[in-house]
């Protein structure tokens, strides 16, 4: 019986991981759909306390789901498997797509094609923050922090120290009026962030200390990757971390398998394994050690204060790096037209999908080079 429901777990999301576009909304969405209404592997109310649940720790959110739903099914085993079987084809997607920009991204006529995508991708980016800065800001105090946040980036602060302090001291201001919620503090251990010297084989170090911290959406994992992988070392530019963003909408599965791209980048193949590994690792133990204090951190009150501040603060780096990785991008009239163009294209057309605005960013760089 347990043979047969691993199977079960590792046939589902390896075919998720293969045509699940969109997002990690649409994964979701997917999954209730499949394992709620259609398979009945658990109910809607169980369905719901995972996802309240993958939303109080760092990492991935559908990726996180995956996880839930397997372990659900078929125990300890099937979270494994659930995971992995989804990870794994997104991640040989985005390794084939990696080796093809570094082969073919330099040749003098997809020059002007990668820039068209890269112009284009700006246009979601934007939507994105917008989207999830609506969500994030609930009142004054929240959108204070934010502000505070886009000033200390600007200044040079490293991002994720931006964005863990803004959580911790927003949730230590809350415990300080508040203070018999002093007891119902959960998982801070999970605010661990680890030291470790910027040198080229602690790269898969980086990658997990990233994955450790990594909440809100996957597209603050490139907040992050700001700061750690071009202010503090230089290893990639924001036009590698624009490629990057673009590779994550291309491709089926968790966005966050652009960090298989990243690695790629940085090191070869040996880099695409360990970012990925590093990135996806600390997921998997938050949701084996953590599965049974859903309950309980869904009622912390200091937790959801941290998670208030960090989401908002982690919406206001990203504004930070979109200027930066925008100065680095529009470089011509060619680069600022298509970028325009996408941005109308992308809120007149709500429900497009990104895959478009990508492939006609890179329609467009093509024609534009002739002119």
């Amino acid at each position: 019986m347990e043979s047969k429901r691993l199977l079960e777990v590792f046939k589902y999301f390896f075919r998720l991981g293969f045509v699940a576009f969109g997002g990690p909304a649409a994964h979701v969405a997917m999954m209730e759909e499949d394992l709620v209404a259609k398979r009945k592997w658990l109910s809607e109310q169980e369905f719901l306390d995972y996802m309240g649940a993958t939303n109080l720790i760092p990492g991935p959110n559908s990726t996180e789901m995956t996880m839930h739903c397997g372990y659900h099914r078929a125990g300890v085993k099937g979270l494994f498997v659930g995971g992995m079987a989804f990870i794994v084809p997104a991640v040989l997607l985005t390794l084939c797509v990696a080796v093809f920009f570094d082969k073919f991204s330099e040749i003098e006529w997809v020059v002007p094609i990668v820039n068209g995508i890269k112009a284009a991708v700006i246009s979601f980016i934007v939507a994105a923050i917008l989207k999830l800065g609506k969500k994030a800001i609930k009142n004054v105090w929240l959108l204070i922090v934010g502000v505070l946040v886009i000033v200390a980036s600007l200044l040079g602060v490293n991002e994720i120290l931006c964005i863990l302090s803004a959580g911790l001291i927003f949730m230590l201001a809350n415990l300080l009026s508040k203070p018999g919620q002093l007891n119902s503090v959960a998982i801070l251990p999970l605010l661990l962030l680890l030291k470790v010297p910027y040198t080229h084989l602690q790269l898969f170090l980086i990658f997990m200390k990233v994955g450790l911290v990594l909440f809100g959406s996957g597209y603050v994992l490139f907040a992050y990757l700001d700061g750690e992988l071009i202010e503090a070392t230089g290893w990639l530019t924001h036009p590698d971390l624009v490629e990057a963003i673009a590779i994550g909408q291309v491709t089926p599965g968790p966005v966050l398998s652009t960090a298989t791209f990243v690695g790629y980048k940085v090191g070869g193949f040996q880099g695409a394994l360990l970012a990925t590994v590093g990135i996806f690792l600390p997921s998997f133990f938050y949701v084996w050690g953590l599965n049974k204090f859903v309950k309980v951190m869904q009622r912390s009150e200091p937790l959801k204060k941290f998670l208030a501040a960090v989401n908002v603060a982690a919406v206001a780096v990203m504004v930070v790096v979109t200027l930066k990785m925008t100065q680095s991008i529009i470089i011509d009239w060619k680069t600022a037209a298509i970028c325009a163009l996408s941005f109308f294209v992308y809120f007149y057309f709500k429900k497009i999908n990104t895959l478009w605005i990508i492939l006609g960013g890179a329609v467009l760089g093509f024609v534009l080079s002739y002119v």
